[in-house]
């Protein structure tokens, strides 16, 4: 956008333009209305009714706003609405204040809000009965949905600040009226920017907690804004999808909030959401208290009863001299009993004594003695086998070497080794004994101490008797 104003009409360049007319393009012309409307006007308030509201998938919201007369776009971006504590619908009466500025593909002007308010209602108050219609529509504030509280809780879980006096007052009282009740506490902020989502947090894991009976979520006054946290939609809902009764103390008693709606029970204060915790408790032991006095009334006017009755029947006739009978009865019992007594003594007794001498045949018939003898025999002839093995095997031994020496003296190989050789004919089926077996170029084999030779007779003699 140029920073200086751009000319009029009349202003333009002869040179380039013929006399008394100046052209503009559309791009240039619509930057220069512009640039007028938003030096000329700047931040505007403007009021009127809103029509034709839609958000758009990138966020952003765009409308009009009219009055009887006249209408103008209006468009309000994902940054600026964010903020907004109410959401904005068709037939609702705002003030808007915003920048009027020129959509250039349209050649539209329109206004970019930067911050709406109802007309005649606060945005909070607004923003609350938009939130309590819808979810009274769907059916969360109904009462066939409400939980009773248990009557004797164990654990009670704590949705609060830690700093803040709702947990002191809390405290106080369930130590006063509940000293062993079971606390858990779960820390969470109560007011500002991201207080709804914290406090959905701390529902949610609170009720993971295993045997929770009983949840109180809440804070001490404050103003609107304070408790808002407590107005939001996230919260709404995770106190719905609580498993277990949730009780809502948030301000004092003239504080309502969306939260004491859904909530199975609501409390004016903290301290007073305590006492219903365990108003349950109270009015159980006191049940306890009156049926306790209510039993033993009964049980001694029973007790009289059978007393009188009694009296009666020892004053008629019939029965006269019952007490003597009675204790007869008694001594006779008594007899009876020391007789039983005592034969249940001499059984016992006698019962022992079995017992003692199955014991002692057992004890002689115990495998794990007779085991233990027997490895010992084990053991002792394993000691003798080995032995003897040894011995026998010594002298085996022994008789094995001096037949390996005999043989050896008496082996062919052993003679061999001293020089001599071993003649064999031909075909080796049989040993050359005499020179007459073998005729001149006759083959014969030699075999020596180490290796064979064959050879070809050339010449045969024989000894005489002298050789």
């Amino acid at each position: 956008m140029p920073s200086d104003p751009l000319p009029l009409p009349f202003e333009g360049d002869r040179r380039q333009q013929p006399p008394g007319r100046r052209i503009w393009t559309v791009s240039a012309l619509t930057a220069a209305i512009r640039e007028l409307l938003e030096t000329g006007f700047g931040d505007v308030w403007i009021e009127g009714e809103i029509s034709n509201c839609r958000l758009w998938n990138t966020g952003h919201l765009y409308f009009t706003l009219k009055d009887r007369t006249a209408q103008i776009k209006g468009v309000m971006f994902r940054s600026a609405l964010r903020y907004l504590r109410f959401k904005p619908q068709d037939g609702l009466r705002v003030v808007a204040r915003g920048r009027v500025s020129v959509y250039d593909p349209k050649g539209e002007y329109q206004i970019v809000c930067e911050h709406l308010e109802p007309r005649g209602l606060g945005a909070l108050q607004l923003a609350f009965e938009q939130l309590k219609k819808r979810l009274q529509a769907e059916g969360l504030f109904d009462q066939t949905r409400k939980r009773p509280l248990p009557s004797l809780p164990r654990k009670i879980g704590i949705v609060t600040s830690l700093d803040g006096a709702a947990l002191r007052d809390i405290l106080q009282v369930l130590r006063r009226r509940h000293p062993d009740a079971h606390l858990v506490i779960r820390p969470t902020r109560v007011q500002g920017e991201g207080a709804a989502d914290d406090i959905a947090r701390a529902l949610r894991a609170i009720a993971t907690v295993p045997g929770v009976d009983v949840v109180i979520a809440g804070r001490g006054g404050g103003s609107i804004e304070d408790l808002w946290a407590f107005n939001e939609e996230i919260v709404a809902r995770a106190i719905a999808a609580c498993p277990v009764p949730v009780v809502s103390a948030v301000g004092h008693e003239v504080d309502v909030t969306i939260a004491d709606f859904v909530a199975d029970l609501r409390a004016p204060t903290p301290s007073a959401a305590a006492e219903m915790v365990v108003t349950a408790k109270d009015e159980f032991c006191a049940r306890i208290d009156r049926l306790t006095d209510r039993l033993h009334a009964g049980a001694l006017a029973g007790l009289q009863q059978r007393r009188m009755r009694v009296q009666v029947l020892a004053s008629r006739r019939g029965l006269a001299g019952w007490p003597v009978r009675l204790a007869m009865r008694a001594r006779r019992a008594d007899e009876l009993t020391h007789a039983l007594r005592r034969a249940g003594v001499a059984v016992l007794a006698r019962r022992a004594r079995d017992h003692r001498a199955l014991h002692v045949r057992l004890e002689a018939r115990d495998l794990r003695r007779h085991l233990a003898a027997t490895r010992a025999r084990l053991a002792a002839a394993e000691a003798r086998m080995t032995s003897a093995a040894e011995r026998g095997r010594h002298r085996e031994q022994g008789r094995f070497g001096a037949a390996a020496a005999r043989l050896e003296s008496l082996s062919p190989l052993a003679v061999l080794g001293r020089g001599y050789a071993v003649c064999w004919n031909a075909d080796r089926t049989a040993i050359v004994r005499s020179a007459a077996t073998v005729s001149p170029s006759a083959r014969v084999q030699v075999t020596l101490h180490d290796g064979e030779i064959q050879c070809i007779v050339e010449e045969t003699r024989r000894h005489g008797p002298d050789h």
